[in-house]
């Protein structure tokens, strides 16, 4: 009797199991899309050239600004960035980007003034610096909506560059300076708007977002003391200074 009642109790568990047995997968968890309705915004096979320019000149005579007084002297700078991309798939390109940077800086006399009873003169101050640097891209584009005119991107930068700076202070048997190399390497993410006004021509606007950036500079004394400092630093936050505009053309 004992036996039976085993056997009755196994045999009513292998039914129960055998109705809840399910096919391999049947928990398996199905495909998920999220129907982001979009269109190809920048096609296959596209070339992608671009040219920033920027120029800005100042010139100061006996001007004021807060602890600084009478400012005398001249600066200018100067910055061209051509760019070059080929659209490899539909929405992807890739490319580089070349920039050439000049300044000058020349101060002919400034006073600073903390307060009634100190203050200090700076006069024949001399700036004037080089910066190159070549830059690898990657742009994924996005279009808002259906439109094929308006259109966001994501550019990744792998940047190397290098420079160099003249610094002269005094003139005569007075006069001091130094001269500086510098060496820069940089990676960062730089999200951008695309306006096209037509099928060939567009408004790119971009913003530097995140990045790491390592600067390393020799510097050389009056020809005889030689000093040297790195730096490193990283964006994690939009940096309002890093804004730019620029025109690109499609063909």
């Amino acid at each position: 009797m004992k036996f039976r009642f085993i056997t009755n109790v196994l045999g009513a568990l292998a039914v129960s199991v055998a109705s809840f047995a399910m096919p391999v997968g049947a928990f398996a968890q199905e495909s998920f899309e999220r129907d982001i309705e979009s269109v190809v915004f920048v096609p296959k096979g596209q070339w992608i050239t671009g040219l920033s320019v920027n120029y800005s000149q100042t010139n100061q005579n006996t001007y004021q600004f807060f602890i600084l007084e009478g400012i005398s002297g001249d600066t200018y700078s100067f910055k061209i960035s051509p760019m070059l991309m080929f659209a490899f798939k539909n929405d992807m390109a890739a490319g580089g980007r070349f920039t050439y940077s000049r300044s000058l800086t020349k101060l002919e006399s400034a006073d600073i003034t903390l307060d009634a009873e100190t203050g200090y003169n700076i006069e024949n101050l001399y700036s004037l610096s080089h910066n190159y640097s070549v830059s690898g891209l990657f742009r994924n584009y996005f279009s808002i909506g259906r439109s094929k005119r308006f259109g966001f991107f994501n550019e990744v930068q792998l940047t190397l560059g290098g420079g160099q700076a003249k610094l002269t202070q005094g003139k005569g048997q007075d006069l001091t300076g130094a001269y500086e190399r510098n060496f820069n390497l940089n990676i960062g993410i730089v999200p951008g708007l695309c306006v096209f006004l037509n099928d060939y021509s567009a408004i790119e606007v971009n913003v530097g977002v995140l990045g790491f950036n390592y600067t390393d500079t020799k510097s050389i004394k009056d020809q005889i003391y030689v000093s040297r400092r790195n730096s490193k630093s990283a964006n994690f936050k939009i940096n309002l200074f890093s804004i730019s505009f620029g025109a690109a053309f499609y063909l």
